[in-house]
């Protein structure tokens, strides 16, 4: 069924890459990890092993588009990572993520997340959102940022 997909959702970072991913039915998003960035060569065996392991059939990339709608350094370091995910045999889609860090921030800000737990999750918590952004855009559903 076409709602049951298993997604595996990345924030790409120049740092790190936040996880998600949906639960066992591909409804509910999850956070799944925070990985360290190492480069390419290290990056994208560890992210397919992780798509592997849960099973997931697509990935959602999360693009930081410009306030202009143009892709800067971000959304090419991104598109690296889903271009390289790609090419190892992964269904890779994009979804802009303009603002899903900061209101991932806001969100633990709001259950009163300790500053260095924030730090821990924040990347898994704006994947999470990459990935529901993604899944509203394809259900015909608005989510304001």
């Amino acid at each position: 069924m076409e709602g049951t997909l298993k997604l595996l959702g990345l924030d790409v970072g120049t740092r790190t890459v936040g996880v998600a991913g949906t639960d066992a039915l591909g409804l509910a998003v999850h956070p799944v990890a925070t990985l360290a960035r190492k480069g390419l060569a290290t990056d994208l065996p560890a992210l397919a092993a992780i798509a592997t392991k849960r099973g997931a059939e697509m990935i959602v990339v999360g693009l930081p588009y410009e306030l202009d709608g143009s892709e800067g350094r971000s959304a090419r370091l991104a598109r690296q990572v889903g271009d390289g995910l790609a090419e190892l045999g992964w269904s890779v889609v994009y979804q802009d993520e303009r603002f899903t860090s900061v209101e991932a921030v806001a969100e633990l800000v709001a259950l009163d997340v300790s500053r260095a737990r924030r730090r821990e999750v924040v990347d898994q918590r704006a994947a999470v959102l990459i990935v529901e952004r993604w899944l509203d855009a394809r259900a015909g559903r608005f989510r304001p940022s």
